[in-house]
């Protein structure tokens, strides 16, 4: 095999970015058929990318003796049962976070990727191919700041896509397991170790849309790991500037700090509001190298017939670790994990 066709299921925001990576950008991947039940989707896949194999069906898209992996990159609540079937049909598997909505599916997800472990299975944790933070891992792995103790994490969506996620606040689950499970998989990405314990709280300001449907529009938890560090996750949906993601590892002897000013490039404008620097409007404008990276990863790792480093566990802690962080939000009280 010198190429792996691969057949995409959803082609919405983060879709259309797999799709135009697959088709585009990896030398090594060939996009040879999409699923979608929203046809202006499909319409799209064809006139853009030239899919001739397009289906509404998942089940029969699997059928297609043509595609060896496929990328899912639909609503959250499909993804376990397809990464099942997708597995069952001899398909190695691209899945966008998280793994599942609840604990139940992601468990039944991880029992298909076990039982076929010549299959390739990659779960899209992207910040961990960012540039910026697979170079952090690296210098923590080098020793660079000595042993890590605490992560600060914070994440906040921009005022102006905030009508979107009023839309979908009561269907998100809450805010933590929304927004927060990119920042758990770092946490414990960055100091090898798991949370024992944890703590959460939120708040509602400026939208009180957000708390008629139960839900917060800023969220903050704590968390205590087996090791002894530290973790803090502030997650929201309101800054005024822009996307703002940003991260800080402390560990004994330094600190490294991911995007402390989310600048959209490196020009400083100058007029009458000062010295100014634009910032990234959207998630898929700062992580689109990693969205290709990643892919890219998955591709070479079916090529090569070597293990994803991002594996089903990964995803079943993150969500285990995302539910305990809502069950705190809710009861105002410690949650052991």
């Amino acid at each position: 095999m010198d190429k792996v066709r691969v057949g995409i299921a959803g082609l919405g925001r983060l879709g259309k970015v797999h799709a135009n990576n697959i088709a585009n950008k990896i030398k090594n991947a060939e996009l040879v058929a999409a699923c979608s039940i929203v046809q202006d989707e499909l319409d799209y896949a064809k006139k853009e990318f030239g899919v001739k194999s397009l289906y509404t069906d998942f089940h029969e898209m699997l059928k297609n003796p043509d595609i060896d992996a496929v990328a899912i990159v639909t609503t959250s609540s499909e993804h376990c049962w397809q990464i099942e079937a997708a597995m069952n049909a001899g398909k190695h598997v691209f899945s966008d976070k998280p793994l599942g909505v609840n604990l139940e599916e992601c468990l039944q997800a991880k029992a298909a990727v076990d039982a076929h472990p010549e299959l390739k299975f990659f779960l899209g944790f992207m910040r961990r191919f960012d540039p910026s933070y697979s170079y952090a891992k690296k210098k923590i792995d080098e020793g660079a700041i000595g042993k890590p103790y605490l992560v600060k994490a914070t994440g906040i969506d921009p005022e102006a896509t905030v009508e979107g996620s009023i839309r979908f606040a009561k269907n998100s689950g809450g805010i933590f397991l929304d927004m927060s499970v990119h920042d758990i998989d770092l946490m414990r990405w960055f100091l090898g170790a798991d949370p024992k314990e944890v703590y959460a709280t939120g708040c509602t300001f400026k939208h009180p849309e957000f708390a008629e449907a139960g839900d917060d529009e800023t969220g903050v938890a704590m968390y205590k790991f087996d090791n002894g560090a530290i973790g803090t996750i502030h997650v929201g949906r309101t800054a005024p500037h822009g996307y703002h993601i940003e991260t800080e590892i402390v560990g004994t002897e330094g600190t490294l700090r991911i995007s402390p000013v989310p600048e959209k490039n490196l020009t400083m404008i100058y007029n009458e509001h000062g010295a100014v620097k634009e910032c990234i409007e959207n998630f898929q404008i700062r992580f689109d190298e990693a969205y290709r990276i990643e892919m890219e990863y998955f591709i070479d790792c079916v090529l090569n017939d070597e293990k994803p480093s991002v594996t089903v566990e990964d995803g079943v802690e993150s969500t285990r670790i995302g539910f305990a962080t809502t069950e705190s939000w809710k009861t105002g009280g410690i949650v052991k994990i």
